[in-house]
C-alpha cells in the first residue's frame, strides 16, 4: 500500500528547493537530537554540528546545480520571493527575521556577562588511587602495565593494540598519533598529541589507563573546564585491550612511560 500525498504537498515534495530545505532540516535533527541518543554516543559539539551542516549544504548545492532544469526550478522560489508583489509581506517578514537573527547573534557575542571565575584547570589532574572497571576495583597507585610482564608476548599485544587504535582512536588522534585526526579540528581542546613530550612521556601507564577507561566524563573537578569528547572506553574495550593499545602508543612514539618510585629500606 503506497502513501499518497495531497497534490499540494506532492508539489512541494517534488520541488528541488523544498527537497533541499527538508534535507538540511533532517540532517540537523539527526546530528543534534538523534545521534546523542545512540548507545555510547555523546552530545555533538557545536563546532562539529557546524562542520556537518556545512558539508550537507555543499552536497545539497552540488545536487541541485548539476542539472540545468533542476537548478532553474530550485531558484524559482527565491526569485519569486524577491520580485513578486503578492509576496511583499513574506519578503518583509524574511528580511526582518534575518536582520533580527544577525543582530541577536552579534549581541550574544559582544554583550557583557557576569559569571564566577573559572576553576584553575590542571592539564594532568591527579588520578584517583583506585577506580572501578566493569564492576571490579583496579588500584592505580603502583600499577604497571601487566602486559609488560611477558616480553615474549609483546609482539602479539602490539598487533592487538594497533588494531584497537586504528579502529577507535584514529579519527581523533590521527594516523601519526599527533592529535591531527579527521575530527580533531572540531574539538576544543584538540585531542592529545602523543608525539609531544608533554603528554604520555610524562605519565605512568596506570594514568593513561585511567584516562582511556573513564574518558572525558571521568575527569575530576580540577580537570574542568573540559570539552573532551573522548568516551568512556571501558564501555567498549576490555581491560586487556586498553593495556594493549597503551603498549602501542608508547611503542609508536618511542617514549618510555614514567615508572613508580621503588621504596628501598636500608638497615642501619
Amino acid at each position: 500500500m503506497s502513501l499518497r500525498l495531497p497534490p499540494a504537498l506532492r508539489r512541494y515534495a517534488e520541488h528541488p528547493f523544498w527537497q533541499a530545505v527538508g534535507l538540511l532540516v533532517l540532517a540537523y535533527v539527526v546530528v543534534v537530537f538523534v545521534i546523542p541518543l545512540l548507545p555510547g554516543s555523546a552530545i555533538v559539539p557545536k563546532s562539529v554540528v557546524l562542520q556537518y551542516m556545512a558539508t550537507v549544504l555543499v552536497g545539497v548545492l552540488i545536487y541541485v546545480s548539476d542539472n540545468e532544469e533542476r537548478w532553474a526550478r530550485f531558484k524559482e522560489p527565491l526569485g519569486a520571493l524577491a520580485t513578486e508583489p503578492r509576496l511583499k509581506l513574506v519578503r518583509g517578514v524574511v528580511l526582518a527575521g534575518v536582520t533580527g537573527l544577525v543582530g541577536l547573534v552579534t549581541y550574544g557575542q559582544v554583550r557583557t556577562t557576569v559569571a564566577a571565575p573559572p576553576n584553575l584547570r590542571s592539564i594532568h589532574p591527579a588520578p584517583p588511587t583506585e577506580i572501578t572497571f566493569r564492576g571490579h576495583s583496579v588500584t592505580l597507585t603502583g600499577l604497571d602495565n601487566p602486559l609488560r610482564q611477558h616480553p615474549e608476548s609483546a609482539a602479539a599485544h602490539l598487533v592487538v593494540g594497533k588494531r584497537i587504535y586504528y579502529q577507535n582512536c584514529l579519527p581523533c588522534h590521527g594516523d601519526h598519533l599527533d592529535g591531527q585526526g579527521h575530527y580533531a579540528s572540531g574539538f576544543n581542546p584538540i585531542p592529545a598529541n602523543f608525539q609531544d613530550n608533554g603528554t604520555i612521556a610524562q605519565l605512568t601507564e596506570s594514568f593513561v589507563f585511567w584516562r582511556i577507561a573513564k574518558g572525558g566524563p571521568g575527569l575530576p573537578r580540577e580537570g574542568t573546564p573540559w570539552n573532551s569528547a573522548m568516551p568512556r572506553w571501558e564501555d567498549f574495550l576490555t581491560e586487556r585491550e586498553i593495556w594493549s593499545v597503551i603498549l602501542f602508543l608508547y611503542d609508536q612514539t618511542g617514549w618510555t612511560p614514567r615508572t613508580w618510585e621503588k621504596t628501598v629500606s636500608s638497615e642501619r
